[in-house]
């Protein structure tokens, strides 16, 4: 049987996907034919892929439907669509981890190293100081899903001393686990790095406030490469200043692209990047969704599936 596949996203994602989505589910096994919005009646969809920045907002008519699949692994823009009612997964996507994993142990070894005081040297200076051993530095890594595990995992690898925090208790070798409101503070007490790959969620905006930044070890460092809001901006600001954080490296933010008139960009003590920490790449991510579909004809469990409740 034929599956009508819609692919709903920005128009320059059309040409890439619709080569690649594809080959990938003929080579799960797949007979389908991939549409753009319009080109096929909503009721005639077996499967709705999307990004949450294209054109479906409204899915009641995909009455046939059986999941939708959402190109990005963050899904706070679409969780809460009462429209969608359907089986909801989020990108999870090999390239997607492995991009994360290098920025994440780039930007850790970066600031352990103390990189900047060489790269920025305009007064030319010969500056012999010695970084600690990466067995000396607590990194915590608040968010240990798929992301923040793998991220672990390599830090771990690298010999930080390495603590996770999530909502539930995660088992990552090497990783000191911390879960609940309690285990949140043990896990950012004393931390030198702290790298936020939590989703967001009512519960976590701001979640890195005064008080969290007061209970990292002074002259610390923040690499957010999650989401905008898990940052208290104001208090970031005040830490900063303070000398309570030395350095905070953000590469998402509360509206994005980032306004030039925003304190950020000029702050000698942020570095900005441009929401670049990872990006989905059309080959493997083809790949996750053709096994997804290929798992949903199978009756076995999505990968990535949504918890509602949770919000991602």
């Amino acid at each position: 049987m034929t599956l009508n596949i819609l692919l709903s996203a920005r128009p320059a994602l059309w040409d890439p996907y619709s080569t690649a989505l594809p080959r990938a589910c003929a080579a799960a096994g797949l007979d389908v034919t991939l549409h753009r919005d319009g080109e096929i009646a909503p009721e005639e969809v077996d499967y709705v892929v999307f990004a949450p920045n294209g054109p479906v907002e409204d899915f009641a008519p995909f009455t046939r439907a059986k999941a939708a699949l959402s190109l990005w692994a963050g899904v706070e823009q679409i969780v809460g669509n009462e429209t969608l009612r359907m089986p909801l997964a989020r990108m999870v996507d090999s390239s997607l981890t492995e991009g994360m994993v290098e920025w994440v142990t780039g930007m850790v070894l970066r600031h352990h190293l103390g990189i900047d005081r060489h790269i920025v040297n305009p007064e030319q200076k010969w500056q012999f100081v010695i970084p600690p051993l990466a067995r000396d530095r607590v990194v915590t890594v608040l968010g240990t899903g798929a992301l923040g595990a793998a991220c672990a995992k390599a830090l771990v690898a690298l010999n930080f001393q390495v603590r996770g925090w999530s909502r539930s208790m995660k088992q990552i070798e090497g990783v000191e686990s911390f879960a609940g409101d309690e285990g949140f503070w043990q896990a950012l007490e004393g931390a030198g790095i702290v790298v936020l790959l939590l989703p967001d969620t009512p519960a976590t905006e701001n979640v890195m406030g005064t008080r969290a930044f007061a209970a990292m070890a002074e002259g610390s460092f923040v690499i957010n490469p999650g989401r905008g809001p898990l940052i208290d901006e104001a208090a970031l600001l005040a830490a900063l200043e303070s000398g309570q954080v030395a350095h905070a490296t953000l590469d998402v933010f509360r509206q994005e692209p980032l306004p030039q008139s925003h304190a950020f960009w000029a702050h000698p003590q942020i570095t900005v990047t441009a929401h670049t920490a990872s990006e989905t790449r059309v080959g493997s991510a083809s790949e996750a969704v053709a096994e997804n579909i290929r798992r949903a004809e199978a009756g076995e469990p999505l990968v990535g599936l949504v918890d509602r409740a949770a919000g991602y």
